[in-house]
């Protein structure tokens, strides 16, 4: 695509910058939710995984939940 073929017409120019303005605050919402759940599951794979018992649980836990915290962060 041209330049001219990306351009938003000056009529529709407001629908459109409101449109990107809630594109970009449910990024930012999910980016930081999926960090938050990945610390918790860390954190309960962790803990899980201290008794010797249920770390066969706790260990994939922790590290799906690193796995979310990388993915939030990049």
């Amino acid at each position: 695509m041209t330049e001219k073929d990306k351009q938003v017409p000056l009529l529709l120019w407001p629908v459109y910058a409101m449109w990107r303005l809630l594109t970009f605050i449910l990024n930012i919402t999910g980016r930081i939710l999926c960090a938050i759940l990945g610390l918790a599951m860390m954190f309960a794979g962790v803990t899980i995984t201290l008794s010797v018992v249920a770390a066969p649980i706790g260990v994939p836990l922790a590290v799906f939940g690193f796995l979310l915290l990388v993915r939030a962060l990049f």
